[in-house]
């Protein structure tokens, strides 16, 4: 179990890493790539740089998943890690468009827009299967007790990348300075995605693979009843039978989303365009509450495990709710001080959020369809409300030359996941829907063999069943 956990944790920090250091070079990839486009439509270019990697998410879900439920998990999740490695990158190798320009004449440096979407697209769709099936691959390794707990690793390797690119980026800044940075310093972090990705890469070849996978695909074919939660769907039979969860799943995602990618990619450009606070400073705020934040995961992980994944889910709604105008309030005043409060309150509700990302959402899912279930579900959500969240908070902010615009998009998606709220079943300390129960010692198993009988959390008619030959 901890083998494959750690190659699922450093494999998923590495390609948050990847895609975070976008973010927080966002200004400096509007100077380098698209100066050309002017001050706000370059901007936009540049943030719509990481927006349309999020809109091919679901391309990389929808082709992913499946194959994931046929094939296994630690297939994919090998592929998914070379090929964000990779586009990662190529990212740091491309000509600027400056150079485009003295090799092809005046003009012809916007076309460097082009191999950069590109990329970004490459990214997006690595990044579609990547998180569906690590959070699968989580939790189906994880016993039924702690699965909060150790689930709850997986986001914390998510942001603790994201916390590391934005240190990568300010160690960068103040090494080399702002006009080596605007020449080839901006390389740095995205060069480096070689080596941290071999290291990740060397990590996914030698996970096994979960046991919940392997003992779904060896009796799948004993069942025929396509309502049953021990039969394999492709994508039309997912969204046939596993609608409602799919609308849960999208509503806590998206309220996820907004709020997540607020702290981690928009809030370098706001700080620098809104408040005045340079790109440097931004990442040096950010990085202490993005790390103290990622450490609490597995704490409030634990509490799920204890109370329930629902309730951890109203704290984050409530919270939300509750700081996100405060929050940007503080914003407003410019110091140091005030923008370290304000990310620090941004990032309570995101870490009662994240925490439960990796054990409540593959939970809506039964096993022999859970990576598919998975992919359409978080990367249409992650696509549409999150990945676009930088996009669209900085279009609200033009459009209205309201500040607050951000929290008020990112309240009212939170709102929807309150309701959704009501729809989810309770899946705290209960097996996988389509998978035996797990545990984590023989004193549980112990446990369970003698408490099988009026287990209030085992229900057996979801569990795939011995196939006994004839005459047994």
């Amino acid at each position: 179990m901890r083998t494959a956990l750690t190659g699922a944790f450093v494999g998923n920090f590495m390609e948050w890493y990847d895609f975070g250091i976008y973010g927080y070079l966002a200004i400096t990839m509007h100077h380098v790539f698209l100066s050309g486009f002017g001050d706000e439509l370059g901007l936009t270019l540049a943030l719509l740089g990481f927006a349309v990697s999020f809109l091919v998410r679901p391309l990389g879900g929808l082709i992913l998943g499946p194959i994931g439920d046929r094939v296994g998990r630690q297939k994919v999740l090998y592929f998914t890690m070379a090929i964000m490695a990779a586009a990662t990158a190529l990212i740091g190798m491309l000509p600027t468009a400056d150079q485009l320009e003295g090799w092809w004449g005046p003009g012809m440096g916007v076309w460097v827009i082009v191999p950069l979407y590109l990329l970004k697209m490459l990214q997006g769709f690595s990044t579609g299967g990547e998180f569906a099936g690590a959070s699968t691959y989580v939790a189906e390794f994880s016993p039924d007790r702690s699965r909060g707990f150790w689930a709850s690793m997986l986001n914390m390797g998510s942001y603790l990348g994201f916390a590391a690119g934005a240190s990568v980026v300010a160690i960068s800044t103040v090494s080399f300075g702002e006009d080596i940075m605007l020449d080839w310093g901006w390389r740095v972090p995205f060069l480096l995605a070689l080596p941290l990705g071999a290291v990740a890469i060397w990590f996914r070849m030698r996970i096994p693979e979960t046991p919940s996978f392997e003992a779904a695909a060896s009796t799948e074919d004993a069942y025929t009843d396509p309502r049953a939660p021990r039969v394999r769907h492709g994508l039309g039979g997912i969204v046939r039978y596993y609608w409602k969860a799919i609308l849960i799943g999208i509503a806590i995602v998206a309220a996820e989303g907004t709020a997540g990618y607020a702290l981690t990619s928009y809030m370098p450009t706001y700080l620098e365009k809104e408040i005045g606070v340079s790109n440097l400073d931004a990442a040096v705020a950010t990085i202490p509450v993005l790390v103290v934040m990622s450490l609490c995961l597995p704490f409030i992980g634990r509490l799920s495990d204890r109370i329930g994944r629902k309730p951890v889910y109203v704290i984050a709604v409530g919270s939300t709710l509750a700081l996100m105008v405060p929050a940007f309030a503080i914003l407003q005043i410019g110091e140091e001080w005030a923008v370290f409060v304000a990310l620090s309150l941004v990032a309570i509700p995101v870490a009662f959020y994240g925490s439960m990302t990796a054990s409540a959402l593959p939970a809506l899912f039964p096993t022999p369809s859970r990576f598919g279930g998975m992919g359409l579900t978080y990367n249409i959500a992650a696509s549409l409300f999150g990945g676009t969240t930088p996009l669209i908070a900085n279009a609200l902010v033009d459009a209205t030359g309201n500040n607050f615009m951000p929290a008020f998009y990112i309240m009212f998606f939170a709102a929807l996941a309150g309701v959704a709220l009501f729809a989810m079943a309770e899946t705290g300390k209960r097996p996988l829907l389509g998978s035996v129960p797990t545990v984590g010692s023989e004193r549980e198993a112990e446990e369970l063999v003698d408490t099988q009988d009026d287990n209030p959390y085992i229900d057996t008619t979801t569990m795939p069943l011995p196939i006994l030959s004839s005459g047994e």
